[in-house]
């Protein structure tokens, strides 16, 4: 147990290194740009403050969003996707798979879960002992379940999903734009250092290496947030960008999407002056999603479709698991339409269709 415990230590050690390149690196931009740049080599008073003014709100928000990604810790199922006790004594005693997936087709009834494996059956985790909501995944690196998983990113060291993924966006924007600006103001005073304009002092080595620096992570973080930015107007995760969610129907990897506006609206909220700030405005809890299609069993229709809650900034808002409130909250909105049909049972949520 010991040498395990040891190993453990040394992993949880070792994963914090790239944070603290990533912060060492921005140490030295800051150093860099205020001092090397803006005190000691822009002689105009009036183009020094204006730099200094924009870099200092970047600065703040690029770092703001940052730790927050870092250290909001990842969302996980709630209680009620635990096996009850008789149940899970009966799934661990149990031997076939077949038998223990009756088992949870049974509990999974009365839960607001739609997608399955490839094969059908219901998503659990062995690790967790919980039953996998909707876009829920096992994290080996965190050793947890978390709600709506996107990817477990090693430079913030955490896992990037439900409870952060606004941050994790953020900090790509801010990111991106500090290297931009940065970039762009420098650019004249390294040309001038380059062809040398200016005397060859020590700034010459900041200014000259500041630029290709600012300059190489503006172009990788460019490609990475384009991409997270039409995964946000997709209403997927990197997960389910690479492997479709399979739903009853089968697989579909529009599944979750609701149009452009409201996939939007699911990560940032409904009050746009908040969309800008790292502070929590997510909808919903995380545990179930707004789906496209979903096939209802004849026992599940009391449950009734999972809505998403309210944002707020406080935190998540608190589940609905009423087939009324389902219906009410699709009437709110006039680019959605809801049909019910006797035979198949099935619940149609029908938004914006998508390209």
């Amino acid at each position: 147990m010991a040498p395990h415990h040891v190993l453990g230590c040394c992993q949880r050690s070792l994963s914090w290194i790239p944070v603290i390149f990533i912060n060492l690196v921005v140490g030295w931009s800051y150093y860099a740009y205020v001092v090397e740049l803006c005190i000691l080599t822009i002689p105009n008073n009036a183009e020094k403050i204006s730099y200094l003014v924009v870099f200092h709100l970047f600065f703040i928000m690029f770092i703001w969003s940052y730790w927050k990604t870092i250290c909001s810790r990842p969302a996980n199922p709630s209680k009620e996707f635990c096996l009850p006790k008789v149940e899970k004594e009966r799934y661990e005693k149990e031997e076939h798979p077949d038998t223990q997936q009756e088992i949870l087709k049974k509990v999974v009834v009365g839960l607001p879960v739609y997608t399955r494996t490839g094969t059908g059956a219901v998503r659990y985790c062995d690790n967790c002992l919980v039953i996998k909501p909707d876009r829920c995944h096992h994290c080996s690196t965190c050793d947890m379940c978390v709600l709506k998983m996107d990817h477990h990113c090693p430079w913030v060291n955490n896992c990037v999903g439900f409870s952060n993924y606004k941050f994790f966006v953020l900090f790509l924007a801010y990111s991106m734009l500090y290297c931009a600006f940065i970039a762009a103001t420098v650019l004249q005073y390294f040309i001038k250092f380059w062809t040398n304009q200016l005397p060859d002092t020590h700034a010459k080595f900041h200014v000259l290496f500041l630029f290709f620096v600012a300059a190489m992570f503006f172009i990788s973080i460019l490609s990475l947030f384009s991409y997270h930015l039409w995964l946000v107007g997709k209403n997927r995760t990197t997960i389910e960008a690479f492997r479709a969610p399979v739903f009853r129907n089968g697989p579909d990897k529009n599944g979750f999407s609701l149009g452009f506006s409201r996939n939007m609206a699911e990560v940032f909220g409904d009050q746009k002056k908040y969309w800008m700030f790292p502070i929590y405005t997510s909808h919903g809890d995380g545990n179930s999603f707004v789906t496209r299609l979903v096939n209802l069993d004849p026992e599940q229709i009391a449950v009734g479709l999972q809505i998403n809650g309210k944002s707020s900034v406080d935190g998540p808002a608190s589940p609905k698991h009423v087939l009324g409130d389902t219906i009410n909250h699709i009437e709110d909105h006039q680019d959605g339409s809801f049909d019910k049909t006797d035979v198949a049972e099935t619940v149609t949520v029908t938004i914006e269709s998508e390209s």
